[in-house]
């Protein structure tokens, strides 16, 4: 038997650890997610869920859109104050998941014809809670009476290991009654959960 040579026994050496090498790389982008691409940005579920929620939201409250939009007297022409959603046990705290929902209500209802009131004072939280119950504070009442808006949106979310569930409500603002509301919840996937992550600051 010939004697393995130096030569020889680098080589294997240099082919052990380029297949090595190539087995952690492969294993480790097989680990890793895809980029999402701008298709399925533009197709996005979680813009879709949330419009959806918008739509029927406004399918129960059962105010028509008014042809102009003016304000009136509280009535359907009336303008609508979109506030931020609010952690169901935290009510003074919201996050980027809760401003973002926030906003994308309000595109909703500005692309359905009704009027919404630009409104972004003190981190968008107009809540409270007073006796278990969930009311608008004084601040927001006032905005809505000088904006002589019909209504205001509220919302809460709540998280839980895989669901995170969105509450939505239609409130008028001079007597704090109900007058329409819309329960709705999203996977708790990594995207819900890194924007649950990021506070106001």
């Amino acid at each position: 038997m010939r004697p393995v040579t130096f030569p020889l026994l680098v080589l294997s050496a240099v082919l052990l650890t380029a297949c090595e090498t190539t087995s952690r790389s492969s294993s480790y982008q097989a680990t890793q997610s895809p980029e999402p691409t701008y298709e399925q940005a533009q197709n996005s579920a979680f813009n879709a869920a949330n419009y959806n929620a918008v739509a029927e939201l406004m399918r129960r409250y059962q105010v028509p859109v008014s042809a102009n939009n003016l304000p009136g007297a509280g009535g359907a022409g009336a303008p609508l104050i979109v506030t931020t959603l609010v952690n169901i046990d935290q009510l003074e705290q919201s996050s980027t998941f809760g401003r973002l929902i926030s906003e994308q209500i309000s595109s909703r209802l500005a692309q359905m014809g009704y009027g919404v009131v630009e409104l972004k004072v003190r981190n968008g939280v107009y809540m409270k809670r007073n006796e278990g119950e969930f009311m608008l504070t004084r601040e927001i009442k006032e905005v809505a009476s000088a904006h002589r808006a019909q209504a205001v949106i509220v919302g809460t979310y709540a998280e839980s290991s895989t669901l995170i569930y969105v509450s939505l409500k239609v409130v008028d603002p001079g007597r704090s009654m109900i007058l329409a509301a819309y329960d709705y919840a999203l996977p708790m996937d990594k995207q819900v959960r890194s924007l649950l992550r990021k506070s106001p600051q």
